[in-house]
């Protein structure tokens, strides 16, 4: 935007008289509508006015661009063959349609800690970057992150935004997502409020969760109990075991907070099988609004998460950076959609 039109136009020459950057006038020529209407309208006249042509063999040569983008998951333990965590099927949508706006097409995979994702999409053209979906264990996909930018492969991941500084990143607001459910439950007269799912930094994004129910807890004076929290993964198995394992040893609860839907959904068969009711004996919230959330009995209370904004984003931001922009990390807000799992009302 510094640079002062000379000699044969340039894009860099529209991009000074547009007033805009010049990736964004890169977009604006090639149709792609992540530039607003009336911006592209204004490039094009400017571009007209210069006797600006596109040398399409020379960008194309440039650029190297495949125009494609990879959107890996990671493989979640799951009931079903699918091995990817139902609440990733619904970005999945918000995602594709991102890809069809810009002009893009999508490559769909797994990733495995073994493979190499920059040789087997950006190296070899067959992609302009990735997104990842799904990392299990925060600590060990830390490295193979750092590894990424280090190569310099473009990428923007879901995650935990507050604790990574490993490339692009987009999350929910956890922390804020953990108050909304400790004052809803101390709204209904819960006080010992157990959490399903591991707290630290191994899951960084279940450990945000529990710290925003602590947070809210110590507000009015109640200090939590280790003794209420069981570590769990994301699956329906894996909460119906340690719900099973915190009502064996003893510990008086009347409400679970679980780090996702299927583990609370596994929670709410552990309660059944010890004659426990909900929400009568044990209120019981999720997160994530899976579609199953609303068909258990009763139906579960939840954090919906905003899958919607979420794709979009995701493909903005790697489009940015492939064109040389960095976008800040976005925290996005999540909504509280009480259910009967929580409240008698």
């Amino acid at each position: 935007m510094g640079r002062r039109p000379t000699g044969k136009p340039t894009s860099f020459d529209i991009a000074y008289k547009a007033g805009v950057s010049q990736p964004t006038v890169s977009r604006a020529l090639r149709g792609d509508r992540s530039v607003s209407k009336a911006t592209r309208e204004r490039i094009e006249q400017i571009a007209r006015e210069l006797n600006y042509t596109v040398d399409r063999n020379a960008s194309s040569l440039r650029s190297q661009r495949s125009n494609t983008i990879a959107l890996l998951f990671f493989e979640d333990p799951t009931p079903d063959e699918s091995m990817i965590n139902p609440f990733f099927l619904a970005m999945l949508g918000s995602i594709t349609r991102a890809c069809a706006n810009h002009g893009l097409d999508l490559l769909i995979s797994f990733q495995r800690m073994e493979d190499d994702w920059h040789t087997r999409y950006q190296d070899s053209m067959r992609a302009d970057g990735l997104i990842l979906l799904g990392y299990g264990d925060y600590t060990t996909y830390e490295a193979r992150l750092r590894e990424l930018v280090r190569q310099g492969t473009h990428f923007a991941r879901w995650g935990s935004v507050s604790s990574d500084t490993s490339g692009a990143t987009i999350g929910s607001d956890n922390l804020g997502a953990g108050r909304l459910v400790g004052e809803h439950l101390l709204g209904e007269g819960r006080r010992r409020i157990a959490f399903i799912g591991h707290a630290d930094g191994h899951y960084p994004e279940f450990a945000h969760r529990y710290d925003g129910l602590c947070e809210v807890l110590r507000g009015v004076g109640i200090e939590p109990d280790p003794a209420l929290q069981r570590d769990a993964i994301t699956t329906e198995e894996a909460g119906l075991s340690a719900t099973r394992d915190l009502i064996a040893s003893g510990a008086q609860f009347d409400a679970v907070f679980a780090g996702s839907d299927l583990i609370a959904i596994g929670a709410m068969r552990a309660l059944a099988e010890a004659g426990l009711s909900v929400p009568g004996d044990v209120a019981v919230v999720g997160f994530d609004d899976i579609p199953s959330a609303s068909l258990t009995s009763p139906p579960l209370t939840t954090i919906q998460q905003d899958t919607r904004g979420a794709g979009e984003r995701l493909v903005e931001t790697l489009l940015a950076q492939i064109e040389g922009e960095e976008l800040p990390p976005a925290r996005l807000p999540t909504r509280l959609i009480v259910r009967g799992s929580s409240t008698a009302h």
